[in-house]
C-alpha cells in the first residue's frame, strides 16, 4: 500500500489558515477587554463608599451586571431608573433579591 506524502502547499495552507483563525480570536475578543474597563471604572464608583469589607463583592456584582447590560447607574446609591436591565436583574433561588448594587 503506497501512502502520499502531504505537498510543502498542503502544509503552508495549513499554516495560514491557523495563522488566520488566531487572529480572528484575537480581533474577536479585544471588544471584552475594553468593556471591561468601562465596567471596572463605572462600579469603581458605584461601590467606591462600600465598605472595604463589603467592596469586594459591591465591585464582583457590579461587574456581572455591568457585562450584561453595558450600563451602571452614577453614583454611590440610587439611580438605579437609569439603567432598566441593571436595575430588573434578580438572584436565583426562591428569594428574588436585586442582583445589582
Amino acid at each position: 500500500m503506497m501512502m502520499i506524502k502531504p505537498s510543502r502547499c498542503t502544509r503552508l495552507q495549513a499554516a495560514v489558515l491557523l495563522l488566520l483563525l488566531l487572529v480572528a480570536a484575537d480581533s474577536w475578543l479585544q471588544p471584552c477587554d475594553a468593556a471591561s474597563g468601562f465596567c471596572a471604572s463605572k462600579c469603581g464608583v458605584r461601590c467606591g463608599r462600600a465598605s472595604a469589607r463589603a467592596r469586594g463583592a459591591c465591585i464582583r456584582s457590579c461587574g456581572l451586571c455591568c457585562e450584561e447590560c453595558n450600563c451602571v447607574p452614577t453614583g454611590a446609591h440610587g439611580g438605579i431608573n437609569e439603567c432598566p436591565c441593571y436595575r430588573d436583574m434578580l438572584t436565583a433561588g426562591p428569594r428574588k433579591r436585586p442582583k445589582c448594587p
